[in-house]
């Protein structure tokens, strides 16, 4: 029952803009990502992902967008995997391929020692490929971070970011990506993280595709300490785009 209530609270989030896209209003698009798998018998795991992308268009200039994420996870009736997120993010485009922006966001990831993360800071990106097949940006930032750890600590800092991501279409629908993300602590130089996102979409039909993916997660100084610094996840989920 408690995987309904998430997937019913997922697709009413999901409707509010799609309900001004199907209007007639083309500032918005969407794209939702959803994953459920529950096996029984021998083998007692359920496993649930959801994520959602929404961008609005405020002008030719300035975007705003929304993104949120869970996931959660159960072997033999214990909690094995658990986090969520929230980000929102505004960007003012100088040009066609110079952009900058300010995001401020939220995460929680219990099993990575992690109860709340807050943090926010200004962002400055380049697109130095626009299509139409192949599509490359690098973004850089800066963030003020307050994290609160699951062994009753917390920190602040300065953290620097660097992100480039690499998009190639094989057809409109049909796509290869590859993120890679560095973040990097100014007062502590041990503690970085570097986080990957390997990807496939493929079409089903109409608004619905196929994404196979393939993430690492690496702190190089987890907090609590004796905590796996990698942390990877293989997902095979259902997009829904608008």
């Amino acid at each position: 029952m408690k995987y309904m209530r998430m997937l019913v609270i997922f697709f009413i989030a999901l409707a509010v803009p799609v309900s001004a896209v199907s209007a007639g209003e083309k500032k918005w698009t969407d794209d939702g990502e959803l994953s459920l798998v529950k096996t029984g018998g021998n083998s007692d795991v359920s496993t649930f992902s959801a994520k959602n992308r929404v961008k609005y268009k405020f002008s030719e200039k300035i975007e705003g967008t929304w993104k949120v994420a869970a996931l959660n996870s159960k072997s033999a009736g214990v909690r094995s995997a658990e986090n969520y997120m929230s980000e929102l993010r505004g960007d003012y485009l100088l040009s066609e391929r110079i952009f900058a922006g300010l995001a401020v966001g939220w995460l929680k990831d219990k099993f990575s020692g992690i109860d709340a993360r807050y943090y926010g800071g200004p962002v400055a990106g380049y697109k130095a490929l626009i299509g139409p097949k192949h599509f490359l940006k690098a973004e850089a930032g800066l963030d003020y971070v307050k994290e609160e750890y699951t062994n009753n600590t917390e920190s602040d800092f300065l953290r620097g970011r660097a992100f480039g991501e690499y998009d190639y279409h094989f057809t409109k629908v049909n796509k290869f990506l590859q993120s890679v993300e560095y973040l990097y602590d100014f007062d502590n130089g041990d503690n970085y993280n570097v986080n990957a996102t390997t990807a496939l979409v493929t079409v089903l039909s109409g608004n619905f595709s196929f994404k196979t993916s393939y993430v690492v997660k690496y702190d190089n100084e987890p907090t609590p300490a004796g905590l796996d610094r990698t942390d990877t996840i293989l997902g095979v989920s259902v997009l829904v785009s608008f």
